[in-house]
């Protein structure tokens, strides 16, 4: 009987230490991520669902600027003045206009760098090479069955504690891979970046929320 509550202590001991160190890294890029009002990312994406047989690739851009954010995501557009969102799907000729904290923040880069931060339990699941880069890779599991995310896996350089790579599945099969390639803490943006100007998208029409 001691042997096995010895075994248990050891065990619990460990996934503690385990939820410890990745609760600090992630701490850290929190600490980081909040010092930088500005940011500008390059990255790239692939959707994959087996069951479709969905796997499309895309590559992506965004400005951030405290709550005010341009975002490119192939041939889509997101813009916020930090309170709407206006998005521009050019395909279909059409500028869906919502509130900042609706479901249509997908390609919020903001939101992708910070996706960590609300909603989820992390687990430190082990230390890995990503072109050749050492990174942590961090679990992040929902807290409510509501969640848009079934789980996410976190890939941040040991070096300097950079988020590299996101991956998110859903319940419906979906995975969807986000690899930074490019991140800029101090970019140039105009204001105007954030401003939604309808003279240079002509013929395409308003929907709003």
């Amino acid at each position: 009987m001691r042997f096995l509550i010895l075994i248990f202590m050891m065990g619990s001991f460990f996934a503690n230490a385990q939820k410890s160190k990745s609760q600090v890294i992630l701490d850290n890029l929190t600490k980081k991520m909040k010092n930088e009002k500005a940011f500008y990312i390059e990255f790239s994406a692939n959707i994959k669902n087996s069951v479709t047989g969905l796997n499309e690739n895309e590559t992506g851009k965004g400005w951030v600027n405290e709550k005010k954010f341009y975002a490119s995501y192939g041939d889509n557009t997101m813009i916020s003045n930090g309170t709407k969102v206006w998005t521009i799907v050019k395909e279909e000729k059409m500028v869906y206009l919502s509130s900042i904290g609706s479901d249509e923040e997908e390609m919020n880069p903001k939101k992708l760098m910070t996706i960590w931060e609300n909603g989820y339990f992390n687990k430190y699941l082990k230390e890995s090479k990503l072109n050749n880069t050492p990174v942590h890779l961090i679990k992040l599991t929902p807290k409510s069955k509501d969640s848009e995310y079934s789980s996410i896996v976190l890939a941040i350089s040991k070096k300097n504690n950079a988020l590299k790579k996101v991956k998110l599945k859903t319940d419906d099969g979906t995975t969807m891979t986000y690899s930074l390639m490019k991140y800029n803490s101090k970019p140039s943006i105009s204001n105007e970046k954030f401003i939604y100007n309808a003279k240079k998208y002509p013929g395409y029409k308003l929907i709003r929320d």
